[in-house]
């Protein structure tokens, strides 16, 4: 029985877990299946981007305080909804590609 409890919340543990590559899907659009993409034609490609670097500018496009390439309200959008967890998550997706 005790299997069994903690097999389930182990189950539920993992379906709470971020999934990156599921978030990034919103950004294929402007940066690419692959972040391959300048987005909009304005800004750096991100493919395989340090994680620690985009956790650094999707927070700062978060809090308002980032406007790279004159893309900051738009980020900021982008972002808003993201918890600490998802944006390290589509960072190391991001790092990954």
């Amino acid at each position: 029985m005790k299997k069994l409890a903690i097999a389930m919340l182990l189950a539920g543990a993992t379906s709470l877990m971020a999934d990156g590559a599921a978030i990034y899907a919103k950004c294929v659009g402007c940066h690419g299946a692959n972040g391959e993409k300048s987005a909009l034609n304005k800004s750096a490609v991100i493919q395989g981007q340090d994680a620690a670097k985009t956790v650094e500018q999707l927070n700062g496009y978060k809090a308002g305080t980032l406007n790279q390439y004159g893309m900051g309200g738009l980020m900021k959008g982008q972002v808003a909804a993201l918890s600490d967890a998802d944006i390290q998550a589509v960072a190391d997706h991001i790092a990954g590609l």
